[in-house]
């Protein structure tokens, strides 16, 4: 079971609907990253401590795709997040990366400042051994200045990511908050190529959010990077980007 997300750019906001009488907050030194975080007006600019469990937000299949995620692809408890807005298509590897994504997640608190490979439980992830492809990732290192209102980044993040979704290619978008020493936050995109990723940076929404990033943060880094998946092999591999086509 997934539960229905429709305004990015942070799944707490779906936090703040549930009731909450059983998650007490705790200090940096008691709180145990991988419970449930409390979230509120504050603590998503003034985290008490790293938090590790954050679900992905995965974007819904297309509707002639009729796929109940079994209970060995999703955990009960911590379920992933989706979309509203649906993709118009998906290849059958990408299918299956998505299913396997419903359980990503990172493995440190410190993800922020981690390499992408060691950041996330790649190897955790299984895809059948027959299908052989590779993948477009794209990573988001950031700091927000001092100061600075979120509000209309929030929502242009929200339609940019809502116009990639329609217009293909994206399979998960997942994002952190920020690290409460250093303020340093990630975010990340699982792109089905590199030309969908390269098509969505020309479209308006996208356009508009990149220029208040621009405005609202002291840091934004992109890195790059090939997730591969071979034939005769369960797992994927991680690897830096430098150059051609990746996926279709």
């Amino acid at each position: 079971m997934s539960t229905t997300f429709a305004h990015p750019p942070h799944p707490s906001e779906l936090f703040l609907k549930k009731p909450t009488a059983n998650l007490q907050p705790s200090t940096s030194q008691e709180r145990n990253p991988h419970d449930v975080p409390i979230f509120d007006s504050k603590s998503l600019t003034e985290p008490v401590a790293p938090v590790l469990y954050l679900p992905p937000l995965l974007s819904s299949l297309p509707e002639k795709i009729d796929f109940q995620p079994e209970e060995t692809q999703v955990d009960a408890e911590f379920p992933p997040l989706v979309t509203e807005t649906r993709l118009p298509n998906i290849d059958p590897a990408s299918l299956s990366l998505h299913k396997a994504l419903h359980r990503f997640r990172p493995i440190t608190p410190e993800y922020a400042s981690t390499p992408y490979a060691g950041a996330f439980n790649w190897g955790e992830l299984r895809l059948p051994e027959e299908e052989e492809r590779e993948w477009y990732c794209v990573v988001f290192r950031s700091r927000r200045k001092a100061g600075s209102d979120g509000g209309s980044l929030y929502e242009a993040d929200k339609l940019a990511h809502e116009e990639a979704i329609r217009n293909g290619g994206l399979i998960m978008y997942w994002y952190g908050i920020p690290h409460p020493q250093t303020g340093m936050n990630l975010a990340t995109c699982i792109w089905q190529s590199r030309k969908h990723a390269t098509a969505a940076n020309s479209r308006p929404h996208h356009i508009r959010a990149m220029r208040l990033a621009a405005e609202s943060y002291e840091v934004y880094d992109l890195e790059r990077y090939r997730l591969s998946k071979r034939k005769g092999e369960a797992q994927v591999t991680i690897e830096p980007y430098t150059s051609g086509d990746v996926g279709w």
